[in-house]
């Protein structure tokens, strides 16, 4: 395990644990690791409403019909927990922990009849779902069996597909330059000789062509990848590394003309006639899990401003500046900033603000700042700046997370 490993990270860092009572592949979230996963799904669900997307809840659980109607029964069932063993209903069928969200948004489009001017209509959701990975390869965050997606599902006309499905690779760059992810490259994920595919392959090709279509008006390089297809349709998937070079999937658009079929979905057209509508199905940031352990590792606990546990710390010189830094936290917490003081008597000024490393900022408060009204400003990256106004600090900070950025200081 190297110095740069989510798994040695997390403990140093008290973001996630884990114990055998809970069980393996089953994480717990710690404060600060709660605090960045509360703020980025705060960060996704706002990018996915600023763009159009609607949000619902659906149940972890469903009838073990729901997922033989999607397919996931008979191609995905090895990576299925068991139905429930007293999970039968009244009509004797079985109820099974949910390996994937899509079976249940295409119920949520087809609660009632749609008019081909309601599409598109981009359903998403951070849902939790199950998988039975086996437990040699679980691995602090990376590999688990409760997994909290960020999903969507855009159900479109036919004619609609490019355009949304290209909307969709933009939103993921966008997010990955907020979070400060460089994908290692674009994957176009193809079936392969001697797998489970549902479908005829006349549509598996009309489906990736409408990928490759969005790949170009994106204005995205890909490289192919056979037998890596999801087991309903093409895919694109936006690989990253680890720091010891081990690629993963992190985000993922899929072009998917099986479900709709197999749910029955339609849309009333133009002409009165009853169409069927696609489903793309698009993960900006992929799982929490993973995109966490992905950020630790690329960040090594030092996250942008917008998503750090603690973004501010004042700390005063002597006692006689503990209200002015008392204050100064007070009035950044207001403001909705993750702020706190670092006390005079925990230590001299100089371990104190070691201690303090990965917070991005640090305002030193002594008797001439005190008095004045201002901050001295440290970075995180070892920036320092001439003395501000203590608001003048508080509006700038405020911006900067408020913009999402991966900058520590703007003038």
């Amino acid at each position: 395990m190297t110095t740069a490993d989510h798994r040695r990270l997390g403990r140093d860092l008290d973001l996630y644990g884990t114990d055998p009572l809970i069980g393996a592949g089953l994480p717990f979230w710690l404060p600060d690791g709660a605090t960045v996963r509360h703020t980025l799904e705060e960060y996704v669900r706002g990018l996915e409403r600023h763009t159009g997307y609607v949000h619902v809840y659906s149940p972890v659980l469903g009838k073990r019909t729901l997922y033989e109607i999607s397919g996931h029964w008979s191609h995905y069932r090895d990576g299925m927990f068991p139905p429930l063993d007293d999970g039968a209903g009244p009509d004797g069928d079985q109820l099974v922990l949910r390996p994937s969200l899509c079976p249940h948004h295409a119920l949520v489009y087809r609660s009632r009849a749609r008019s081909h001017r309601e599409l598109p209509l981009r359903v998403a959701e951070l849902g939790d779902m199950y998988r039975q990975e086996p437990s040699g390869s679980l691995g602090g965050l990376t590999r688990v069996r409760s997994i909290r997606l960020n999903d969507a599902h855009i159900f479109c006309t036919p004619d609609q597909v490019v355009a949304e499905t290209a909307a969709a690779l933009a939103l993921i760059g966008r997010a990955h330059r907020a979070l400060g992810i460089t994908p290692v490259r674009h994957r176009l994920s193809l079936p392969g000789p001697g797998g489970k595919y549902a479908g005829d392959p006349a549509v598996w090709e009309h489906a990736t062509d409408l990928l490759v279509a969005a790949l170009k008006e994106a204005g995205l390089d890909w490289e192919e990848g056979p037998g890596e297809a999801a087991f309903y349709g093409p895919k694109v998937d936006v690989q990253i590394a680890d720091p010891a070079g081990r690629e993963s999937t992190l985000s993922t658009v899929q072009v998917d003309l099986h479900q709709p079929e197999r749910f029955d979905l339609h849309y009333t057209g133009p002409d009165g006639a009853r169409h069927r509508p696609v489903m793309v199905h698009r993960s900006v940031i992929g799982s929490i899990e993973r995109v966490v352990a992905h950020l630790i590792e690329v960040h090594r606990g030092a996250f942008p401003a917008w998503l750090a546990p603690l973004q501010a710390v004042a700390l005063p010189v002597a006692p006689d500046q503990e209200r002015a830094a008392a204050d100064l936290a007070d009035r950044a917490r207001r403001r909705g900033l993750r702020a706190g003081t670092a006390p005079a008597d925990g230590g001299a000024l100089g371990a104190r603000i070691r201690a303090h490393r990965l917070v991005p900022y640090q305002a030193v408060i002594g008797a001439r700042e005190a008095a004045r009204g201002t901050v001295s400003v440290r970075l995180r990256d070892g920036r320092r700046l001439p003395p501000l106004p203590a608001d003048a600090f508080l509006d700038r900070v405020d911006t900067l997370v408020a913009a999402h950025t991966t900058d520590l200081w703007r003038d």
